[in-house]
């Protein structure tokens, strides 16, 4: 099939697509806990059928103590690679109906675009695997496993799980995760960083009981006051991040256009941008404080009183190249130290993840390339071009893409997903052929060396650099010899080997976005090598 037939077979399919991901939108399949998971069962059902009506032959629901997920096959051609295909058919709460200017789970279309829960996250990745197998129908080039989860939204607990009893069923080649966006319309990115996350809490206290505000006020503190004070010292002025010592590095020459950023976030007309410098340094290569909510008396009930303590739920983003505990630790004893009057101030770890940094080579990569964007157009060339370099070359410090927004109307709108690539590989060579791997997917320990402490090689790159070395993993008792780059903080280890791979992963950030991108890469790369080694390249797109 050439690439113009390819072309119009999916412009002939797409309306077919569009009507395929309204119907499957329209479940409320929400893995959350007290929601009714009889329609997490009913999306799996309509996932199953779709594969089955896309080509594929094999197809089956399987769940380990979880939610459903879909796992559907088609053999490779002799000598043809095998792809897996990941999307997840879960979706998010839909909090409050009445913020929704559409009904959450009646998908309505808006001057061409698709608004619905799910209708971009991540049911478009299921229609978008659906589509490219569409188009292909039985001149399929390669043997395909698709891999639809039905619990990513809510943690992935069970993922591991399914994995390993699936193991063999999921062996492939290449791994792609549709799950992100595009930077512009039209114009796919390769996202060659990904920003870690810390997410604490903040508690306050000032009284032991509450005083009324006339008879107390204006000698003694309320904790909302204190801790308003405390959060506004982690900005500057500008809106820069104020807390000394977390990395910030400098992203690839683009310009994000200041206007459309606007739109896409929903600004308001006369609301300015906070921080200085580039726009995609800012969004890409620099810290990041926000926060997400405050524990507090609600205002229509609220007496006269003094508020005796507070608490508010804080997210730090980290620049790639950081390291999460140490950030962690950093910000709490910055906010320690700048306590406002004589305050109990206690910060507590919620959650966090680490950044992802990659050099991304190699045979998938150079296939994607070409392919990416409308016929190679200037934008596309130049969006590739901000992560092409040679193999001796440092990793680029970013990543091509839009972030991804918490609004709720970019996070359900559909986003051209025509070839979007979310990537994290790593070099590395000969593993222990043990049946069981050296690192537990929680371990706060990595096999090979400490993360940003290379062993026998000098050190070209500040944050980044190629090691040769051996290391262990305390639970199984093994070592290993790693080959590659050794990033600081780096959230997973996704192989690209002839003969064997090992991999190190921490973790931590279960319910984190693009931590949880990460950990499939690494999980699924993990588990499908066991004993094979057989994964050459994960390719999250």
């Amino acid at each position: 099939m050439t690439e113009d037939d390819l072309r119009a077979a999916v412009a002939q399919v797409m309306p077919g697509v569009t009507q395929d991901l309204i119907r499957l939108a329209r479940i409320p399949g929400i893995a959350f806990e007290g929601f009714d998971h009889t329609q997490v069962d009913r999306s799996a059902e309509a996932v199953a059928e779709l594969l089955r009506g896309a080509g594929l032959p094999d197809v089956k629901i399987v769940r380990k103590g979880g939610q459903p997920a879909v796992i559907a096959r088609r053999p490779a051609p002799p000598g043809a690679p095998t792809v897996l295909l990941y999307a997840h058919h879960d979706v998010q709460p839909i909090g409050d109906e009445r913020r929704w200017h559409t009904p959450p789970f009646e998908p309505t279309i808006i001057d061409g675009r698709l608004f619905g829960r799910g209708c971009a996250d991540d049911k478009a990745g299921v229609l978008a695997h659906v589509a490219a197998l569409r188009a292909y129908g039985d001149q399929l080039p390669v043997g395909v496993v698709v891999f639809v989860e039905g619990e990513e939204e809510f943690g992935s607990e069970s993922l591991e799980g399914l994995i390993l009893e699936h193991r063999d069923e999921l062996a492939a080649d290449v791994i792609v995760i549709a799950d992100s966006g595009n930077w512009d319309v039209g114009v796919p990115a390769l996202t060659t960083s990904l920003r870690g996350i810390v997410n604490f809490f903040v508690d306050v206290q000032v009284l032991d009981h509450a005083v009324h505000s006339g008879g107390y006020g204006g000698a003694v503190p309320d904790a909302l006051t204190v801790l308003c004070r405390l959060l506004a010292t982690l900005h500057d002025a500008a809106g820069d991040v104020a807390v000394p010592g977390l990395v910030a590095t400098e992203a690839a020459p683009l310009e994000y256009p200041l206007d459309r950023f606007r739109a896409e976030a929903g600004m308001l007309p006369d609301t300015e941008l906070i921080g200085t410098g580039r726009l995609v340094d800012r969004l890409w290569t620099r810290p990041a404080i926000a926060v997400l909510g405050i524990d507090a008396p609600r205002t229509n009930e609220a007496p006269n009183a003094l508020v005796p303590t507070a608490r508010a739920k804080v997210s730090l983003r980290l620049a790639p190249g950081d390291d999460a505990s140490k950030a962690f630790e950093t910000v709490k004893a910055y906010l320690e130290a700048h306590r406002q009057w004589g305050a109990t101030v206690e910060v507590s770890l919620e959650q966090l993840g680490p950044p992802c940094q990659i050099d991304a080579v190699g045979p998938a990569y150079d296939a994607a390339r070409p392919l990416s964007g409308p016929r190679g157009t200037a934008s596309s060339r130049s969006t590739w071009g901000s992560v092409a370099r040679s193999r001796s070359s440092p990793p680029s410090r970013t990543c091509s893409r839009r972030p991804r927004s918490s609004s709720p109307v970019s996070r359900i709108r559909t986003r051209g997903r025509t070839a979007r690539t979310r990537a994290c590989t790593w070099a590395s060579s000969r593993a222990p052929a043990s049946p069981r791997h050296c690192c537990s997917p929680t371990s706060p320990r990595r096999c090979g060396p400490p993360p940003g402490e290379p062993v026998d090689a000098p050190s070209p790159h500040p944050r980044t650099r190629p090691v040769v070395g051996t290391g262990g993993g305390r639970q199984a008792g093994t070592r290993a010899t790693v080959e590659g780059r050794i990033c600081p903080g780096l959230g997973a280890v996704v192989v690209t080997c002839a003969d064997g791979g090992s991999f190190c992963h921490t973790g931590a950030a279960r319910r984190t976005r693009e931590a949880c991108l990460v950990r499939y890469a690494y999980r699924l790369s993990r588990r499908l090598d066991q004993g094979r080694r057989r994964c050459n390249l994960v390719l999250c797109l």
